[in-house]
């Protein structure tokens, strides 16, 4: 799309480069038919209340019915949802995804009772159903995920209590959602021809990056005078926040906020504190991209500020979508032949909408429902950014078309933990397979400073939430005050060790905390860093020639949850348990430091 152009409305829109929503429903009036079946079916799901425990039988019925009810209810929530993302302007849509949220609050309602009285009846009930019944092994997984957990899992009476409790403590989180998204404003600041430039969430990251250092600095001061303002209100709130983790991991006996949030996922403690402890002792690879930093922009002094700004003059990379498209699948060509042939088929046949129209959501995501193929949305623009967006995001979606390909309903959806494994690993291809092709030592620069900042902003940035987390909850779990002043200190003495001597660590990023959304689903941010790591791993090890590693990978991109994370990384000969992968994408950023040192030697 042409710069300086109206924002085209929806119909205006070439209709090739729009996802086929119609592969989930043809026509509104099919998503209405199945919305009206699913109320009754939903409801037919509560009459099993108290029948489980009769046999495998009733078991096998239920669980057969209730994933049906799923899939169903899936391609419902999907298209609504989507639908509404084509143009959040569209009343109707507005209200068919309303309408989907709560279908989704009835399920939930209508199945509460299956995880309490499945524990009641035992493991050892169910290994009977097992020997007498085969069509009960593929339940085999499943049930040792629920009665792994079995200590945690409270009475039907008490957790039902805890769901009250859930639900309310939700609002924790939606409160600074609405301080955060609504209510806080931050003044406006003067360009360099007394322009009046609005400050906003939006804008920050953009007026971060300006190659314009009092645009940058005034921007930093903008958006921290209103953190600092409302400081302590902000602290109550995230001791909520800490309170109610706490209060959760007491109830359901776990040794720390910690340990319930890993648990899930069957991931061990050591695997969050390890990767703290491994970015530790190569603290200095980020002290020395500061050092670089610093050289490059030519500042006397380094400050917060300056951390986003551009170190390389913009490379004028224009690329046109149908190009996109062909650099990534040279990029991703060392995943095989069939890898590329889906993925052009992905690319080609519909999965993704590719530009912005007036109202459509902004960003990109991949999602869809089990059954049909995956959606991309994205909002398209002819630079570099955009195809390394196309190349993670397909990551994505072939992650999730292979699981969905190869696993029953039950197993496809991957953990949070693997999540960002598949997209980075494409991310990381396609970068060394650009390195690898251009002699530019501008655009080599270019390439080296994007990769870079990859690992400042999700290796180490993310580590250092991740260790803010730990800190704080264990405070918390001690019964330690947490003030504002507290909670600052803690946050700037993190700044000062992970960012070094040769930057200024202004007084403004102790607030900082104050404004992560994250930190309201606690220890969820380790995950990005875990899984960066394992991802550069991968994708060394692959282009290395490593055979065994190529086929592992390819079985986990179809693993779906059929194995536990940890697990189904081994099969690409990555260990999170182990320090190697973390050390690995470190030793990488070790040597894109010393590539990017000699391209600005002469600078």
């Amino acid at each position: 799309m042409a710069e300086g152009k109206a924002v085209p409305r929806r119909a205006e829109c070439d209709k090739k480069y729009q996802w086929h929503i119609e592969d989930l429903y043809e026509t509104d009036a099919l998503w209405e038919q199945d919305y009206e079946r699913l109320e009754q079916e939903i409801a037919e799901l509560s009459a099993y209340e108290g029948r489980l425990k009769e046999g495998s039988a009733v078991f096998l019925e239920y669980m057969d019915k209730k994933q049906e009810v799923m899939k169903r209810f899936e391609a419902v929530y999907v298209y609504a949802n989507q639908r509404y993302h084509e143009d959040t302007g569209n009343a109707f849509y507005q209200k068919m995804s309303g309408k989907a949220q709560v279908l989704s609050l009835k399920l939930s309602n209508a199945t509460v009772y299956e995880e309490p009285e499945l524990l009641e009846i035992g493991e050892k009930t169910v290994h009977f159903w097992m020997e007498e019944n085969d069509e009960m092994e593929q339940y085999r997984r499943f049930f040792y995920e629920l009665f792994r957990q079995q200590e945690h899992v409270l009475s039907k009476e008490m957790e039902a209590i805890l769901a009250d409790v859930s639900d309310m403590s939700d609002d924790i989180s939606n409160i600074f959602s609405m301080f955060n998204n609504a209510d806080v404003r931050f003044p406006s600041i003067r360009g360099k021809e007394g322009e009046e430039i609005p400050v906003s969430h939006g804008r920050y990251t953009l007026l971060m990056e300006s190659p314009d250092r009092e645009i940058r600095k005034q921007a930093f001061a903008s958006m921290y005078s209103q953190y600092g303002q409302y400081k302590n209100t902000l602290a109550g709130l995230y001791n909520a926040n800490l309170k109610n983790s706490a209060f959760f991991a007491k109830m359901r006996k776990y040794d720390s906020s910690l340990a319930m949030a890993l648990d899930g996922g069957e991931i061990p403690v050591s695997v969050y504190t390890q990767l703290i402890d491994t970015v530790h002792e190569n603290m200095e690879l980020m002290h020395r991209y500061v050092r670089l930093r610093k050289k490059v922009l030519g500042v006397d002094e380094l400050h917060m500020y300056d951390l986003y700004a551009p170190m390389v003059d913009q490379f004028e990379m224009k690329i046109p979508f149908e190009e996109a498209k062909e650099i990534v699948k040279k990029g991703l060509a060392p995943l095989g032949e069939d890898y590329i042939r889906t993925l052009s088929e992905g690319m080609d046949g519909g999965w993704i909408d590719v530009y912005e129209n007036e109202g459509k959501r902004s960003g990109a995501y991949s999602w869809g429902a089990y059954g049909t193929h995956p959606f991309v949305l994205m909002n398209y623009q002819d630079n570099l950014n955009n195809v390394f967006t196309l190349a993670h995001e397909m990551g994505h979606s072939m992650h999730s078309y292979y699981s969905d390909q190869n696993q029953p309903y039950l197993y496809a959806g991957y953990r949070i933990f693997v999540a960002e494994v598949a997209s980075t690993c494409n991310e990381a291809l396609l970068m060394e397979y650009l390195l690898a092709h251009t002699e530019d030592k501008r655009e080599k620069a270019y390439l080296i400073n994007y990769f870079l900042e990859q690992f400042k902003g999700t290796l180490y940035r993310q580590t250092m939430f991740a260790e803010f987390e730990k800190i704080t909850h264990e405070m918390a779990g001690r019964g330690e005050p947490l003030t504002a002043e507290v909670l600052n200190d803690i946050y700037y003495k993190l700044n000062e060790q992970y960012f070094g001597d040769d930057i200024v660590i202004d007084p403004e990023i102790a607030l900082e905390w104050s404004r992560i959304p994250h930190f309201y689903t606690p220890f969820y941010v380790y995950q990005y860093a875990t899984g960066y790591s394992a991802a550069i791993a991968i994708s060394r090890k692959i282009l290395s020639g490593d055979v065994k590693a190529k086929e592992g990978y390819r079985k986990f991109l179809r693993g779906g949850n059929s194995m536990n994370p940890i697990d189904l990384l081994k099969l690409c000969d990555v260990d999170m348990t182990t320090r190697e992968p973390v050390e690995s994408a470190l030793k990488l950023f070790g040597e894109l430091l010393d590539q990017m040192e000699q391209l600005t030697s002469g600078e």
